[in-house]
């Protein structure tokens, strides 16, 4: 595809738009500045919660809908909701049990809230100072059923986490769809609500043909939207299989692999 063809540019954010310290660099920040100077639109998209992006849409100067949850909630620059998918409410407390019945530790998303067992339980820390507010701590789930946008399951057990992603694919997966967005993460969310319904989201709403759109991620949840662009560009730092779904490969997201793929792969500066 001629690089003139890209008119919207989806990334998504952790391990892709910012570091692994979780840092917008400047040149980040820059290469999406150089997208709006050439008429691109950019848009982003993550397994975090809308409230969990706020902090990117200043320095990036964002214009277009955030997809928190996957896709699950699409909201506007100020966080008013667009559109919402949730999980169907007889299906929330099936789901916690299978995450659990591997030992996963439950995290559950409801409206702008996050809710957890234990405030001291795995990557509670890290994903308090990613998204930049604190869970609320609760024993039981119960009477939280509607409304749920996302389901968590979390381990160091890596092994579980993709087994319990496939058996939550492998029960719910009619109902619901189940994706690691990181290796201890296990998301599960409406069936919709996934990157390439957000791929699509964004053509209809700003009536761009798919193959006009470019993609950058990381993370097997994000071939679902390289499958829905013209341009598919996966980070270093992503694992061979993502690498191979995608048309190009950038450097890791700590080596400024999304501005070099700006650069390279859309604008052509290097």
């Amino acid at each position: 595809m001629a690089v003139a063809e890209i008119r919207l540019v989806l990334a998504d954010v952790d391990g892709t738009l910012v570091t692994h310290d979780k840092v917008l660099t400047d040149r980040t920040v820059a290469a999406v500045a150089r997208l709006g100077e050439a008429g691109i639109l950019f848009a982003i998209t993550s397994g975090r919660p809308p409230r969990g992006m706020a902090m990117l849409t200043g320095p990036l100067d964002l214009t277009t809908p955030i997809a928190g949850f996957n896709g699950g909630v699409v909201v506007d620059k100020d966080l008013a909701v667009i559109e919402q998918r949730v999980i169907p409410d007889h299906l929330v407390r099936p789901i916690a049990d299978l995450l659990a019945s591997h030992d996963l530790s439950v995290w559950l998303y409801r409206g702008a809230d996050w809710y957890v067992h234990d405030r001291k339980g795995p990557h509670v820390d890290r994903e308090t100072s990613t998204v930049q507010f604190e869970p609320t701590v609760l024993d039981s789930y119960q009477g939280l059923e509607t409304d749920v946008a996302k389901l968590v399951g979390v381990s160091d057990d890596h092994d579980a986490v993709a087994a319990a992603s496939a058996a939550a694919h492998d029960r719910f997966g009619d109902d619901v769809s189940a994706s690691c967005s990181q290796p201890y993460y296990v998301d599960v969310t409406h069936p919709d609500a996934n990157k390439g319904h957000v791929a699509k989201y964004l053509a209809a709403r700003y009536t761009i043909p798919t193959e006009h759109i470019a993609t950058i991620g990381d993370m097997p949840n994000d071939v679902l939207m390289f499958a829905h662009s013209g341009l598919s560009i996966a980070m270093g730092n992503a694992s061979p299989d993502v690498q191979r779904a995608a048309r190009r490969v950038t450097t890791s997201n700590d080596a400024e692999g999304f501005a070099d793929a700006v650069d390279r792969f859309i604008l052509r500066l290097a």
